[in-house]
């Protein structure tokens, strides 16, 4: 699946995306087992940061699959 990180999580990962390879469907909390052992900084975002499966917002229940495009959403803020 590919992962998208944006705003702040590109610095935090040092990228803007990454392809992770999910053998099996993941849970929300299966996902983010797999990108805190690839990316551990991403912990400290984790409680903010919003996930989003193939261009909408991920519920709890979500399953990660292969060929997913996943994205990583951190809080917005603007004035």
């Amino acid at each position: 699946m590919r992962v998208l990180f944006f705003a702040q999580l590109k610095d935090v990962t040092g990228c803007d995306a990454v392809d992770l390879a999910a053998t099996s469907p993941l849970n929300r909390d299966g996902l983010w087992a797999a990108l805190l052992e690839k990316f551990p900084a991403l912990a400290a975002h984790r409680s903010s940061v919003r996930l989003a499966r193939n261009c909408e917002y991920a519920a709890p229940e979500t399953m990660f699959v292969q060929g997913d495009e996943v994205a990583l959403l951190p809080p917005v803020s603007g004035g």
